[in-house]
């Protein structure tokens, strides 16, 4: 009960506005990459283990492996079984977690940062990591969980414009495959180990450590998880995204609104094009009820009572959408609408108020998203894993701030061409 309370506390605690963030980094022994900042303000410990072994490595026939592999890494482990694990965890107030995104599988360990707790997560983290059982009895009763779920998603109209919108936008690239009740039927154990035994390897290796440690101790930590890893696996990246033919796909569904998506893929985490497509998309559908996309769809006609568009950058070229849900009755003039809005502000770019506003706004804003160690966490960990510079957190207000309509225009025409994109309709008679 007193770490329960304790760890209520902290909850709501953030840190202080961060200025002048200092990323050090150095390799492991193995040659995992490391990145580190020490907080002393809050007695917590962040650590992230990102893998390049993210949902883009399943093997065709096998999608679903990679999120699989992640939600069983604490089934088990060691000497330790499940019920085991978790009564470690409850003892010493752990917060481990674990999940795979489309170029990342990353686990994540939270504990308070004095020794015998910090000591513990590090022993377990490093357990769960380098030696996963995957006892077949709790690979089969995951196994029902996943496609229960699966399944009942297939019957919501969000998740169902989600999965084809994906697989519209990228064809056949990995990006644009799904887990399916039968894909995570095909898994078998020995997928899992192979899997594991290829991808979560020091090579593939992204550390992020952030909290209230110093530098000995981060270099004590970090060899720690990797220690029991191997060294060099799997050498398979994201392949590049190829054009997909553009399409406009109308599915029916009994749902009461019709759940749109327009877009195509952009948008790669490294691009130079980032800061002016960023800054402009605030202004198109980004920036909530100041943008243009709101105003025209939702104030002006509405449509909607929502309607956003944005970029989400991987390690290959991410999906650029917009995202509306309308009466289905009026779902064709709402995409015109979505269209006509974006041709326009294609064209034309902002305003020197519009871009005035965004940047004030994206400027005053970021200090939210590293307002606690765990928000600063995830942004080193896309620093780190993606090999943005060490100085964007601090060089951000500045890249923001010199972003020109003129290349707001000149990125949007090169990049975000209306007549290559997909639209995706579902809910529709």
């Amino acid at each position: 009960m007193r770490k329960f309370l304790l760890w209520a506390v902290l909850a709501c605690l953030s840190l202080p506005a961060l200025a002048g963030v200092t990323i050090q980094t150095w390799r492991t022994s193995n040659g995992a990459r490391v990145f580190f900042v020490p907080i002393t303000s809050l007695p917590i410990l962040d650590m992230q283990v990102d893998f390049a072994a993210g949902t883009a490595y399943d093997p065709p026939g096998k999608e679903g492996l990679a999120s699989f592999t992640a939600r069983l890494l604490d089934g088990g482990a060691g000497t330790l079984d499940e019920d085991a694990i978790a009564e470690r965890v409850a003892d010493f107030a752990l917060q481990p977690g674990a999940n795979a995104d489309q170029d990342r599988l990353g686990f994540s360990m939270r504990s308070l940062s004095s020794a015998r707790e910090r000591g513990e997560a590090v022993e377990l983290a490093a357990l769960l990591l380098s030696s996963p059982t995957f006892p077949a009895a709790v690979i089969e009763r995951e196994r029902r969980r996943a496609i229960d779920q699966l399944r009942e998603s297939d019957t919501k109209p969000d998740s169902i414009v989600s999965r084809r919108f994906s697989a519209a936008i990228y064809g056949d690239h990995p990006y644009g495959r799904r887990a399916m009740p039968e894909s995570v039927a095909a898994i078998t154990r020995d997928d899992i180990v192979r899997f594991h035994r290829d991808y979560l390897v020091a090579a593939r290796a992204s550390i992020t450590l952030v909290g209230d440690i110093d530098r000995a101790g981060a270099e004590a930590i970090a060899e720690r998880l990797m220690r029991d890893l191997p060294q060099t696996g799997a050498t398979a990246t994201v392949p590049p995204v190829q054009p997909v033919a553009a399409q406009n796909l109308r599915i029916p569904h009994p749902s009461q609104q019709a759940h749109v998506r327009l877009g195509l893929p952009v948008l790669k985490r490294v691009d130079a094009d980032f800061f002016p497509l960023h800054v402009g998309n605030y202004v198109l559908g980004g920036g909530g009820f100041v943008s243009r996309l709101m105003q025209e769809v939702r104030e002006k006609r509405g449509y909607a009572y929502s309607v956003a568009s944005y970029f989400l950058p991987l390690a290959e070229q991410g999906p650029y959408q917009a995202i509306l849900q309308t009466r289905r009755d009026q779902a064709d003039a709402a995409l015109d609408l979505v269209r006509s809005t974006m041709r326009q502000f294609i064209e034309q770019g902002p305003t020197e108020a519009e871009l005035r506003d965004a940047k004030r706004n994206l400027i005053d804003g970021f200090a939210l998203r590293l307002d606690s160690n765990r928000k600063l966490q995830d942004q080193i960990a896309v620093i780190g894993f993606y090999g943005l510079p060490l100085d964007y957190l601090d060089s951000y207000p500045a890249r923001v701030e010199a972003v020109t309509a003129a290349q707001i225009r000149d990125a949007f025409r090169r990049r975000v061409p209306l007549d290559a994109m997909s639209s995706v309709v579902v809910g529709v008679d």
